[in-house]
């Protein structure tokens, strides 16, 4: 299976690209899309979708991850980051692809074992577990390929995770003592 992973914002949007087979993962294709610090934000959007887009339409992934957006302090930031999740669903929809979103604790969790991973410790363990001797990866390239790590994890994993204790109960019986 091929997945896409996004990691969206409207200065720079990492994609990364892997194959998911037999339960090994290999890298296709990765990188930055960098853009123009235009003044207007339709521009900007705009060269988000174009290049997601071409990506998709070159290396046809079946399946599509995107980062989930990440509030901090500055309230327009987090809008912005909003702007270019939302343009790239509207790739994967026009492209009929099936989309999951995951938290940037999630996929800290699912890469590096711990939700509270730093850039260093998420790109570090990419690096190891795509095999890329390249030292010059962005962070962004890095963190958009850990999202498609996590999904393969995710769609892949054996065990159904419960939200809550009745649903837990409900799913393991044999687990309860009677």
């Amino acid at each position: 299976m091929r997945i896409i992973g996004i990691d969206p914002g409207t200065l720079f949007t990492g994609y990364g690209i892997i194959d998911f087979k037999n339960n090994e993962i290999k890298h296709v294709v990765s990188g930055v899309i960098k853009i123009q610090a235009f003044k207007e934000q339709a521009k900007r959007l705009e060269v988000i979708y174009s290049e997601i887009n071409s990506i998709i339409k070159k290396y046809k992934p079946q399946e599509f991850a995107l980062e989930t957006a990440f509030y901090g302090k500055n309230v327009q930031s987090t809008l912005k980051i909003g702007y270019a999740r939302g343009v790239s669903m509207l790739v994967a929809i026009h492209n009929k692809l099936p989309m999951k979103e995951y938290s940037p604790r999630e996929v800290k969790k699912a890469v590096v074992g711990n939700g509270a991973a730093s850039k260093d410790q998420v790109q570090f363990m990419i690096k190891k577990l795509l095999c890329l001797n390249n030292s010059k990866i962005k962070f962004d390239e890095t963190d958009a390929l850990a999202v498609a790590v996590c999904h393969a994890f995710k769609i892949t994993s054996p065990t159904k995770r419960s939200k809550t204790w009745k649903e837990f109960v409900e799913d393991n019986p044999e687990k309860i003592w009677g």
